[in-house]
């Protein structure tokens, strides 16, 4: 459902700590070999989830490890491929009574800092444009790991996570129980240092 999703990147995990084999370059996120995920999970009434992703998006970052603050994340997630295994679901989660994916159809993430909290991981910060609201989120995020891949090229990859409340986001949860009105988001993906 977001945007740079994060959501999201987001998503929005690319400006990691330092690395000694980083240097500074642009990457594109791994979309077209499947690795990477945008996904998330919210309660359903209190008695299980609902877990679901969004399959088309894109995303680019810029990680510079001798230079945290000089690193950055954009993604464009398209809502219309949100797939919870349920295609009646996905129907009513994209109409006007939530995402309204027909008047909102993209949710976007850019980022616009980032904080160091250990070897590997910290806070990345941003704007997550959803539903036609901009909201500055945070997002932990983890380095997974970086190197040579079999084919010439050299990736690098992050997690990341955090809880979106919906109604930040202008998405009236107002009839439901209070446990489904905040959405864990997950995005996972690899880069391709260009």
């Amino acid at each position: 459902m977001f945007k740079k999703t994060a959501i999201a990147t987001a998503l929005s995990t690319a400006a990691l700590v330092g690395v000694s084999q980083a240097q500074a370059a642009d990457y594109v996120v791994d979309t077209e070999g499947q690795h990477a995920f945008v996904q998330f999970k919210i309660n359903h009434l209190g008695y299980s989830y609902i877990l679901g992703s969004f399959e088309e998006f894109s995303g680019e970052f810029h990680y510079d490890p001798e230079d945290l603050e000089a690193s950055s994340v954009e993604m464009e997630v398209q809502l219309n491929s949100l797939n919870s295994n349920h295609a009646e679901r996905d129907k009513h989660i994209l109409s006007d009574d939530f995402l309204d994916a027909g008047e909102y159809p993209t949710a976007t993430f850019t980022s616009t800092g980032f904080e160091t909290t250990g070897e590997g991981e910290g806070i990345v910060s941003g704007e997550l444009s959803l539903h036609g609201e901009t909201r500055e989120i945070e997002m932990p995020v983890t380095l997974v790991g970086e190197g040579e891949d079999p084919w010439g090229g050299y990736r690098a990859g992050f997690e990341g996570s955090t809880t979106l409340t919906l109604g930040d986001f202008g998405i009236d949860m107002s009839d439901f129980p209070e446990m489904m009105h905040e959405l864990e988001l997950y995005v996972t993906f690899e880069g391709v240092r260009q």
